[in-house]
């Protein structure tokens, strides 16, 4: 499969956007480390911003305090959550599951 090609103007603004997607899911790293936000405010923001929503859920619960990449992955697993999963793909079985593990 081939790329396609993109005119430079396509590319720049291709490569803008790209730039501000991380830079949104950086604050919003920092702000669940930090405190600022709660992992349910995430969680309600997932709905209405296309950024929180296709963040993946193994991403934030590795930014919460107190929580590494392991602790991480043995919530995600013992509540049926694959790696890959994004925030915006949860069902509301497993987000109350989630929210039940992490209190």
């Amino acid at each position: 499969m081939a790329l396609p090609t993109l005119t430079p103007e396509q590319r720049a603004a291709a490569l803008e956007k790209a730039a501000a997607s991380r830079k949104a899911r950086s604050e919003l790293r920092e702000g669940l480390k930090s405190g600022k936000l709660t992992f349910t405010e995430i969680l309600d923001r997932a709905e209405s911003d296309e950024i929180v929503g296709k963040t993946k859920v193994l991403y934030l619960l590795e930014s919460l305090p107190h929580f590494g990449k392991i602790k991480a992955r043995d919530i995600a697993e013992s509540v049926g959550i694959a790696e890959t999963r994004r925030v915006s793909g949860l069902g509301s079985r497993q987000r109350a599951d989630l929210l039940a593990k992490l209190g």
